[in-house]
């Protein structure tokens, strides 16, 4: 059978491979004969990938240590690996989701791409209406290198602002990047295109069922199909964006949302996607401490909170013991 797809011995880069959507394209790649390179910050055993490199997109160095032990051409980069911002701050969010992938790609991908080459970013249908609310993040689009986004970021909020305020204007400017990028890279044959995914089943589950409100609400948001999405359903059509089989597809943010954007166009559901989230308004005290409550389950323990709480249950372990 004709290899239609084309993976076979390319070169691919998958970020956010240990889990979700990350590991079902990295997982699927492999099969159709791919030279995987997976990156994520937690360490896993991917049978048949070339590599793992373990990197922290938050961080310039991570990131160019990872790329010292990736080739030096690159056939397809995936950019998957991202944070809902529920147990983040704004800074660490925003840097994951936007600065790291412009950084990758200005900085990489770029030099390291020649004619057929394909980037995807997974973005979200939280980052609809981007073409709309553009002039929130122009600043980010704006700034090229590492330092210059940094500082376009302190500007934007402060670091302690809630994380998941850095979600929704994250994937907008990813968006935004994504289709200039496919216009600036056109006349090199290098395609660009984005996967923007409705509510999936991923580690980030629990995350997005809170800040909708509980599930009933999370799966409201789920058009026809009543149910999240696999990883793997969310891989399938990503994979095909970086294949031959589109090669007459670039610029595109592709919507998998089982009709949940179709039937907000056709006013059959709230739109829920059409506001500005990049407003100083979202700095206000009393919002950021109404928004906190709401994450309050999903609040990661300290490392001084979990010294605590060894010692207390040491302690009452003592007790237990003197006891009996």
């Amino acid at each position: 059978m004709k290899d239609y797809f084309g993976y076979k011995n390319k070169v691919c880069i998958v970020t956010g491979a240990a889990s979700g959507i990350g590991k079902a394209t990295a997982e699927l790649l492999i099969e159709l004969g791919a030279e995987i390179y997976a990156l994520d910050i937690t360490k896993i055993e991917l049978e048949g990938a070339k590599k793992f490199i373990e990197v922290d997109l938050s961080n310039k160095e991570s990131i160019d240590n990872a790329f010292e032990q990736i080739p030096t051409h690159i056939d397809s980069f995936f950019g998957i690996a991202g944070l809902s911002g529920a147990k983040t701050n704004y800074y660490k969010t925003f840097t994951v989701n936007y600065i790291a992938n412009k950084y990758i790609t200005e900085e990489y991908l770029k030099p390291r791409m020649s004619y057929g080459g394909t980037i995807a970013y997974v973005t979200s249908t939280g980052g609809l209406y981007w073409d709309k609310y553009y002039k929130e993040f122009e600043k980010f689009t704006n700034a090229n290198t590492w330092e210059e986004m940094i500082e376009a970021l302190h500007t934007q909020a402060n670091e302690d602002t809630l994380g998941m305020m850095a979600y929704p204007l994250s994937k907008r400017a990813m968006n935004y990047y994504m289709a200039k990028l496919a216009i600036e890279l056109g006349p090199k044959k290098i395609r660009v295109n984005a996967l923007l995914p409705g509510s999936t089943d991923t580690g980030m589950k629990r995350e997005f069922e809170v800040e909708a409100g509980g599930m009933d609400a999370l799966v409201a948001e789920t058009g026809t199909a009543k149910r999240l999405a696999k990883p793997e359903e969310m891989a399938y059509p990503l994979v095909f964006l970086n294949s031959d089989m589109a090669s007459f597809i670039t610029g595109l943010p592709l919507i998998v949302d089982a009709g949940t954007n179709a039937m907000v166009s056709l006013k059959l559901k709230k739109d829920r996607m059409n506001m500005k989230v990049g407003s100083k308004l979202f700095n206000l005290s009393f919002i950021q401490n109404q928004l906190a409550k709401q994450l309050e389950p999903l609040k990661e323990e300290t490392k001084e909170e979990k010294k605590e709480k060894e010692e207390n249950q040491t302690k009452k372990d003592d007790q237990e013991t003197e006891i009996l």
